[in-house]
């Protein structure tokens, strides 16, 4: 099993660089494991404290299930990945069950910032943006799919997806074996890490080649 984790800031294009290398490689051969399907159940506290959890903070991540589950996939057996709702911000009562595959990835914000995760990774990827075209795509996204306001994103973005992003996932940029710029617009970066994720996959041997 190759483990690939892709990094990288809130709206940086992560979720392109991964639908496109899915694209790309055989059908079947890949499961996917977001990180946001492992944020801590919030459903002990009141609603409004929920929408006020920095969810761009490391603490916000339950990484110890994480890691237990991708160890279970290792060992070829079945998970069951949690759903999480950003409309209610706790875990639904329903799960995804998912089946070991030849590729997992990982995909999420602060994948790289967990020592223990990071280890467990066998080709590590940050997609990098600019600041600005990463804002647009927040504002975007948290009007459609999360029900904020326009208010509501630029207090978030100011008050805690900015500072968060200098503190913990810029910083984690460093442990990337591969660097992607311009996100999901990037097809020479694309089509380099399918290569070479095509290329251990193809290999007798256990030996890595980036």
């Amino acid at each position: 099993m190759l483990i690939v984790g892709i990094a990288g800031g809130t709206g940086s294009g992560k979720t392109t660089v991964v639908e496109k290398i899915i694209e790309k490689l055989p059908e079947g051969e890949v499961v996917i494991m977001p990180q946001d399907s492992y944020y801590k159940d919030n459903s002990h506290l009141p609603i409004e404290q929920r929408q006020e959890i920095n969810f761009d903070h490391p603490g916000s991540i339950e990484f110890s299930l994480l890691i237990n589950h991708l160890k279970k996939l290792k060992n070829g057996e079945i998970i069951k990945m949690p759903i999480y709702s950003y409309l209610t911000c706790i875990r639904a009562d329903e799960t995804i069950k998912l089946q070991p595959k030849h590729v997992v990835i990982v995909e999420g914000i602060m994948i790289l910032t967990d020592k223990k995760l990071r280890e467990m990774i066998d080709i590590k990827v940050f997609v990098d943006a600019d600041a600005d075209d990463r804002l647009a795509r927040v504002i975007k996204r948290d009007i459609i799919e999360r029900g904020r306001s326009v208010d509501k994103v630029l207090e978030r973005y100011e008050k805690t997806v900015k500072p968060m992003h200098l503190q913990f996932i810029e910083p984690s940029k460093r442990f990337a074996d591969i660097i992607v710029p311009q996100g999901g617009d990037n097809k020479v970066a694309i089509n380099i890490l399918t290569s070479i994720i095509e290329r251990n996959l193809s290999r007798s041997s256990d030996k890595l080649q980036i």
